[in-house]
């Protein structure tokens, strides 16, 4: 099984083209699971093929993984992608059927994204000290976020010539590799434009280090960099987020995905089309941007019993 993992694995890189992050969430999940068979049928993995398991196996990880109190979101994902590869063993005719499509998937439960309202996203976008460098980049980063409603992985894996200033466009490689265009306002182009200058000095001293080390310097040119001239990690923008938001709200669990959820919320509330959102989101599935709706109709429960006098 762990050789048809491999396999699996490799097929999603370059057949499906999904992404680093998408194949490693892959791995440790199917990994998880096949510890779990190895325990399940007393055999160790290599020992184990296809055909020896059943939709009883899978019912018995679910089980396993609810005793360990996992989020229904988290025992779902494991369970999709014991599908995908079920999927993947019966067109390598490795099997006749996919155990895991007689095992039901866990209700999913309805909550509201987590975002930040019109005032809050103003006092977060005016927190950083516009007169240090790393001040200006970091309002840049933030006013793009809300801007284009970009995912953090997007935002960091950004480069220079993917950033139109006067369109005021940007390119975006989002999820399956699949590309896109989104706009942004002119708050986030001057934010831009001002970040710019400063990262020139940021950049300036990363040709000597690497020349220093023997390697020449790599032709991509990243558009957010950290103080030493390399790209930001998505680590580093999500701590840097948190920080800011934790400094201007009160409100607890906003990311760096709550400012994407503040964007497609806004835009939403002030009649924007639900699948012009979908396009600006890169949602591959309209019923993905539909949870926006709810956040909408859970506003509109507040004001009622707000307002109502019977309510």
């Amino acid at each position: 099984m762990r050789t048809h993992l491999r396999s699996f694995l490799e097929f999603l890189r370059f057949n499906r083209n999904l992404s680093v992050h998408t194949v490693r969430a892959y791995e440790s999940d199917l990994t998880q699971y096949l510890s779990f068979l190895e325990r399940h049928l007393d055999r160790p993995a290599e020992q184990i093929a296809p055909g020896d398991v059943d939709h009883y196996a899978v019912r018995a990880f679910m089980g396993e993984l609810y005793d360990r109190g996992l989020t229904r979101a988290s025992s779902a994902r494991r369970l999709a992608a014991i599908r995908s590869f079920g999927r993947y063993l019966r067109r390598e005719q490795l099997i006749d059927r996919e155990p895991a499509a007689m095992v039901a998937t866990p209700k999913q439960e309805r909550k509201v994204p987590a975002r930040l309202d019109i005032r809050e996203v103003e006092r977060l976008l005016a927190s950083p000290d516009a007169t240090t460098v790393l001040g200006r980049r970091d309002r840049a980063i933030l006013e793009l976020f809300y801007a284009s409603g970009l995912r953090l992985s997007e935002l960091v894996g950004l480069d220079l010539e993917d950033v139109n200033l006067s369109s005021r466009l940007v390119r975006v490689l989002g999820k399956g590799g699949k590309e896109r265009i989104v706009p942004f306002n002119r708050n986030a182009g001057a934010a831009l434009r001002a970040y710019f200058s400063d990262r020139e000095t940021l950049v300036a001293r990363a040709p000597r280090r690497a020349a220093a080390r023997g390697r020449p310097r790599a032709a991509v040119e990243p558009l957010f960099v950290n103080y030493r001239g390399g790209r930001l990690s998505t680590r580093s923008v999500h701590r840097l987020v948190r920080r800011y938001v934790g400094a201007t709200s009160a409100r607890y669990g906003i990311s760096p995905h709550a400012l994407r959820h503040s964007f497609a919320t806004h835009l939403l509330e002030r009649g924007a089309d639900l699948r012009a959102i979908q396009e600006l989101l890169g949602h591959a599935r309209l019923s993905t941007t539909q949870r926006y709706t709810h956040v909408t109709a859970a506003q509109l429960m507040a004001l009622y019993k707000k307002t109502h006098p019977r309510a």
